[in-house]
């Protein structure tokens, strides 16, 4: 079991996450990210994610972030598209095909269940 804690976010260090090279339409973006809480079944998940300048693809899981620093154009397949930067929430359904163009290296928390 997991006690509780406090994280100071933009100071959190973060491990590579290697990014799939068919998932990148431009640039050369850079991954890294923590799993700071996972539930005992494997389907909830709490973390930090960051992403460096460029273009990329993503399939998602149904989540919400909250962005702490950068910026970034999300646009959803038959959707909106999402304009996002410091302070604002984001929610992603499961099975949203996405294309994220990252303006400036963006970091977030988020919280998703698979």
């Amino acid at each position: 079991m997991t006690h509780s804690f406090v994280l100071r976010i933009p100071d959190a260090e973060l491990e590579p996450e290697p990014l799939d090279p068919e998932r990148i339409v431009s640039g050369t973006p850079e991954v890294t990210g923590k799993v700071v809480w996972e539930s005992e079944d494997g389907r909830q998940l709490r973390g930090i994610w960051q992403i460096t300048p460029g273009v990329v693809t993503d399939f998602e899981a149904d989540e919400l972030f909250v962005v702490i620093s950068g910026s970034a154009t999300v646009e959803v397949e038959g959707g909106p598209t999402l304009t996002v930067g410091p302070g604002d929430m984001a929610v992603l359904r499961a099975g949203d095909r996405t294309t994220w163009t990252v303006h400036e290296t963006l970091r977030k928390v988020y919280a998703i269940s698979l």
